[in-house]
């Protein structure tokens, strides 16, 4: 389970004796996680790191949550081509709470160490973040990639930012971590974090790195699953605050490949009940399976289920759904109104140029009948029942 879906480890054999001597010895390893409170809209592929971490966490290990409010005020560095604005303390402390209502939908907070790094680099001082700078050389921390290219390219790196991989592995130390998580773009930081642990004469934590996940409109070419990242510039994405029903539907429109994907990434399953549904079970109920378990993740097992009735009922048995939202109009001085408008106040599409690609290429009907034609109007009357796409329906007034 451990080391389901990751990509790197370091060093497998130094974790393996670390999960031995915790069995042996009853101690939980202490697992470490660092993100810099920036707030971000979560989606399904922000929570891989943290699935981990509460599978960690379910194996009865020590989880550290650790919030990154002093190394926000640096900006991390990482795949940047130019330097990050720092945060403010203001915007700091604001989003960290924010965090921490997000990751709390994953992570037991019973059971879930919260750490901010401010309360041992804050005390370090002048002489401490010297003695720390001396621990590590300048050629090493010019072969990260993004430092390279950003030096080769002539773009500006700012002293600080050199720093920001030396207070994240001194957060190891201060943590004594056993093993550190990061995204496959954070190794060099990580390993950062085991160098310096030696340094200070401690064992060496080891190193895992979950991937970046792929979107809904993935696909597998030759056996490998090709696709843009999970996205929202993208839309492409799976948001852990959508509603039940939406999130159940875009996970339902993947295909097979991409949802075992999201089996191995994703899902709190163990090994072996992951290959008793990969072996014993229709890769449509296996679906269904997965959406709920997500869904009920974050809103409940009741809405999972209500959500896989509703979507059952609407796009199987090709029904209207029983939740559509309704708007009400105000006719022109023609005694109508514009299609293309109604699309976009309706949220059915997100500008006028989209509701026109929409119409001309045939995704959109009212009461069941598909229309094409860039000047459509609704007259008044009604109510009409619009349908975008496969998932998106509105019941529509003209007044």
């Amino acid at each position: 389970m451990i080391l389901r879906g990751t990509v790197d480890c370091h060093v497998r054999e130094e974790l393996q004796k670390k999960l031995e001597r915790s069995q042996a010895t009853g101690k939980p390893l202490r697992i470490k996680a660092g993100f810099d409170p920036t707030a971000p809209d979560l989606h399904i592929g922000h929570t891989v790191l943290i699935t981990k971490m509460r599978q960690f966490q379910d194996l009865g290990h020590h989880v550290i949550f650790l919030i990154g409010d002093f190394t926000g005020l640096i900006g991390d560095p990482t795949g940047r081509s130019a330097t990050r604005p720092p945060l403010t303390r203001e915007e700091i402390d604001a989003n960290a709470e924010t965090y921490k209502a997000q990751v709390f939908k994953i992570l037991d907070p019973e059971k879930t160490e919260v750490a901010f790094n401010s309360h041992w680099m804050e005390p370090l001082g002048a002489r401490g973040f010297i003695e720390l700078a001396a621990k590590y050389n300048l050629a090493r921390m010019m072969e990260r990639d993004d430092f390279k290219k950003r030096y080769a390219s002539g773009q500006s790196i700012r002293v600080h930012e050199l720093l920001y991989p030396l207070v994240q592995g001194y957060d190891s130390v201060a943590l004594k971590a056993d093993v550190e998580l990061g995204g496959t773009d954070q190794l060099f930081n990580l390993l950062v974090g085991r160098h310096l642990m030696k340094e200070y004469g401690l064992e060496p934590q080891c190193v895992l790195t979950t991937p970046l996940l792929e979107g809904i409109d993935a696909r597998e070419e030759d056996g490998v699953i090709v696709g843009n990242k999970m996205s929202k510039s993208y839309a492409n994405y799976v948001g852990i605050d959508e509603a039940p029903g939406e999130m159940f539907g875009k996970l339902m429109s993947v295909s097979d490949p991409v949802m075992w994907r999201y089996y191995d990434l994703l899902s709190t399953l163990s090994a072996a009940e992951l290959e008793g549904v990969k072996r014993d079970v229709h890769p449509k109920e296996a679906k269904v399976r997965f959406g709920k378990e997500i869904v009920g993740r974050y809103h409940g097992a009741e809405a999972a289920e209500a959500a896989a009735e509703e979507w059952q009922r609407v796009f199987s048995a090709r029904e209207l759904p029983s939740d559509m939202p309704e708007f009400t109009f105000d006719a022109d001085a023609d005694g109508g109104e514009s299609l293309i408008n109604i699309l976009r106040n309706a949220g059915l599409a997100k500008s006028g140029g989209e509701a026109r690609r929409l119409l001309k290429q045939g995704g959109v009907s009212v009461d069941g009948e598909k229309v094409q034609a860039v000047d459509a109007r609704l007259e008044r009357g009604g109510p009409y029942t619009l349908k975008v796409g496969k998932k998106r329906f509105a019941v529509v007034t003209i007044a």
